[in-house]
């Protein structure tokens, strides 16, 4: 009897869901793990650091680009501001375009390639012969051209969100340069869409033909119902392990536009400027270029690292069940 009495008090085992099997295996994975305490670290220091380290725009021109040392602990640049605080504010500036820049391509990817892969037939083929000639085209032109076409109305843009005034208050009066940080959102976001749309399409393609989805049909549930709330939540593993792959590449694509003069204006910098101005003096201030680099590279390494450790975690394939 008290055998069994206690064969009842334990509880059963619930198992694990696959969302907690690929946390499992995420943890296991030692350089996925590594990268997300670095980007973790670095995320957190370019938000919370700029308010506690020398403002990043004042200078002293007596000082002039002087090398690491107790009073700048990276050094200074040609103009004698500090290089730690431009790399924290370069730093907020590039991960904000890749996170943002990140987000604008997925949700027109998911949308577009969604609703390409729903409707199937003439509508289908026509969709993605569209990503295709878009394909064809070469990013880094399209984007310098949107850059350049768009820049007029983007500066009209900065000018009215510096005077918007909102009872007697400009609450925008000190920032310069968000119309081309916005600008470059929008040029960006508008060019990482398309794999993003291949890999929805295909996944859908598949889910449209599972039973769930016959039967919602039958239940007269409405095409944007089953696209958004049945299909598009089944396609979260794909899409998270695109997305983190997509922020390196976007954070890239940005300091390569920097390093051609197409980033954000002066005083504002991002990581892809600072290497720009680095690389133009690196014979001389070897500290320029190397630490603002080093930043750079070790950010999109564990960006990397991540990205391949979810993708693993998230790959059922790889479940030992």
């Amino acid at each position: 009897m008290t055998s069994t009495t206690t064969a009842l008090a334990v509880p059963p085992d619930r198992g694990r869901s696959p969302w907690q099997d690929a946390w499992l295996r995420l943890r296991k994975n030692r350089l996925a793990v590594a990268g997300a305490v670095v980007v973790l670290g670095f995320a957190l220091l370019c938000a919370f650091g700029p308010f506690f380290a020398q403002s990043y725009q004042v200078q002293n021109l007596n000082l002039g680009a002087t090398g690491p040392g107790a009073a700048h602990w990276l050094g200074t640049d040609t103009l004698g501001r500090d290089l730690l605080s431009r790399i924290l504010y370069g730093g907020r500036i590039s991960l904000l375009v890749g996170l943002v820049a990140s987000f604008v391509a997925l949700v027109i990817g998911v949308t577009y390639g969604a609703i390409s892969g729903y409707a199937g037939g003439a509508t289908d083929r026509l969709m993605m012969r569209g990503v295709d000639i878009m394909f064809a085209l070469p990013f880094t032109i399209f984007v310098i051209l949107m850059m350049v076409f768009l820049k007029e109305p983007m500066q009209l843009l900065d000018a009215w969100l510096r005077n918007f005034d909102l009872l007697g208050v400009r609450p925008f009066a000190n920032l310069q340069g968000v119309g081309k940080i916005l600008l470059l959102f929008a040029a960006i976001g508008a060019v990482e869409w398309l794999t993003m749309a291949r890999i929805v399409r295909g996944q859908v393609l598949a889910i449209k033909q599972m039973e769930y989805i016959a039967a919602a049909r039958t239940m007269g549930v409405g095409s944007r119902r089953i696209i958004f709330r049945h299909m598009v939540p089944n396609l979260l593993g794909p899409v998270i392990v695109y997305t983190s792959l997509t922020i390196p590449a976007v954070m890239l694509l940005e300091s390569f536009l920097s390093f051609l003069g197409l980033g954000v204006d002066a005083p504002m910098s991002s990581l892809g400027t600072l290497i720009k101005d680095g690389a133009e003096k690196m014979e001389e201030y070897w500290w320029l270029l190397v630490f603002p680099g080093g930043a750079f590279s070790l950010t999109l390494l564990s960006l990397n690292f991540l990205g391949d450790g979810l993708r693993d975690a998230l790959d059922v394939r790889s479940s030992k069940d």
